[in-house]
């Protein structure tokens, strides 16, 4: 399965999430298929195809140095601390790490 894909069916098992949302219908850019919770990205497919969520600086230290992903970087050069982008074989892990966010960016402890 593609991460297209395997990003859509983890959108239908995350919709039903309070404040979660996904796409911002018809816009392109950073973020325009993105699940959203109360308006906030909180994981995406980026443009080079990588699962990327969103989730505190030090979790994303400790992911990257367990060598499940790398810091994200949107393709200006500028990696983004808050955001990981996991690597292929991690697919497993989109479900939980995606649950993980969502808690993260909605407030939830």
């Amino acid at each position: 399965m593609d991460n297209k894909s395997r990003f859509a069916r983890l959108a239908e098992t995350l919709a039903g999430e309070p404040g979660v949302d996904f796409g911002q219908g018809g816009k392109k850019g950073f973020g325009s298929s993105a699940l959203k919770v109360n308006g906030k990205i909180f994981a995406m497919v980026s443009a080079a195809d990588e699962f990327v969520v969103k989730l505190p600086r030090t979790r994303v230290d400790e992911l990257e140095a367990s060598g499940i992903g790398h810091k994200f970087d949107p393709g200006h050069g500028k990696l983004m601390k808050e955001w990981l982008a996991l690597n292929p074989q991690a697919t497993g892990q989109w479900t939980s790490l995606a649950q993980e966010a969502l808690r993260f960016v909605g407030g939830a402890k």
